[in-house]
Formats: structure tokens, C-alpha cells, sequence
């Protein structure tokens, strides 16, 4: 894959625009993740510890912008094509060899209608032909059925599955926090 970066771009499908992010995007892109918090704890802790204010959402889209420009990772907000509302994001992080690994979440209001497939084929499309994948990964937990359901309607396959880290010794039940589901890995080449 390359390392130079790409050009900004928008991509459309039927019912989405996916666009990098805008210094303008901020509040929005805050509500949800704000809004989501206990949600996207487990899936997104980076993210959330990165924005924890609305001054912080507006240096994210800095360094989300900065990052497209240097290839490191491409990230791109997901809005309703008729409505403009602003529905969650989905990003590509190019990796060692010619693998890219997708991350994405949506607003909890923005779940359950397809959104998430929608945007997924673009991304995979983006993937395999802009970063010049040969392939890509989703990691998911074994508990979110949606997201697998999501990767397998785009052709991925289960790969690996990723157990828990078991802690060798707990001082009290009390003081333990509850064991994380298995990660899946599913995997596309092009």
C-alpha cells in the first residue's frame, strides 16, 4: 500500500455521504459519541478518552485531517444523504503489508437500518482500490451479532477468534471487572 496520502474525497452511496470531517462537523460528531458513551465504552475506549469535550471533538477533526494527509488512517464521517443528519463514522487504517483493518459505529438512533452495510461496501470498495488493500479486517466482539452480520453480507469470513485476557490471579470477586467477550477477526481479500 502506499504511504503518500490520498486526496480528500466524498463517497455516495444510495442512501449515505461519506466525507472526511470538517472543523464545522465537531458538535456533531461530539453529540454521538457523548450520547454513546456507555455504548461504545468497550468498542471505542481510544476514542471516547480522546474526545471528552467539545473543545476536544474540534482538535480530533485536526488530527483526523492530518492523518489523511499523511496516509496513516482515513476517516470519514457518515451523514444521510437527504437529511444531512449526521449518523456516526467509519474509518480504514492501512497496516504491515498490504492489509487495512475498518472501524466503524453509528449513533444508536441510526442502528438496525442497513446504514451500516451501506457504508461498509464503500469502505471496502475505497479500501481494495484507493489504499490498494489486498486485505481488509473487522474486529468485532462475539456478542455483537449486528457487526458480524454486517462483515459477513460484505464477503468477509471469520478468521480468529481473539479469547479475553484471563487475569492469573483476583485479589476479591468484588474487585474484578467482568471478562470482555472474544474478539472475532474477519477478513476479505480482494
Amino acid at each position: 500500500m502506499p504511504a503518500s496520502s490520498l486526496p480528500a474525497l466524498t463517497l455516495e452511496t444510495a442512501r449515505l455521504r461519506l466525507r472526511p470531517y470538517e472543523a464545522a462537523d465537531a458538535a456533531a460528531f461530539f453529540a454521538v459519541l457523548d450520547q454513546s458513551r456507555a455504548r461504545l465504552q468497550s468498542s471505542f475506549p481510544d476514542r471516547l478518552r480522546a474526545v471528552p469535550t467539545l473543545a476536544a471533538a474540534a482538535g480530533q477533526m485536526a488530527l483526523f485531517a492530518q492523518d489523511w494527509r499523511t496516509g496513516r488512517f482515513y476517516v470519514f464521517g457518515i451523514w444521510h444523504r437527504e437529511s444531512d443528519a449526521y449518523l456516526g463514522d467509519i474509518c480504514i487504517m492501512p497496516q504491515r503489508g498490504d492489509q487495512a483493518e475498518i472501524g466503524y459505529y453509528l449513533a444508536e438512533a441510526a442502528e438496525g437500518q442497513g446504514y451500516a452495510r451501506e457504508a461498509l461496501g464503500a469502505i471496502v470498495q475505497f479500501g481494495f482500490e484507493q489504499i490498494r488493500a489486498g486485505r481488509l479486517l473487522i474486529r468485532c466482539f462475539a456478542d455483537n451479532e449486528r457487526a458480524q452480520q454486517v462483515a459477513l453480507a460484505h464477503g468477509f469470513q471469520l478468521l480468529a477468534k481473539e479469547e479475553p485476557e484471563r487475569p492469573w490471579f483476583r485479589f476479591s470477586f468484588w474487585d474484578s471487572e467482568p471478562l470482555k467477550p472474544a474478539i472475532l477477526h474477519f477478513t476479505r481479500t480482494k
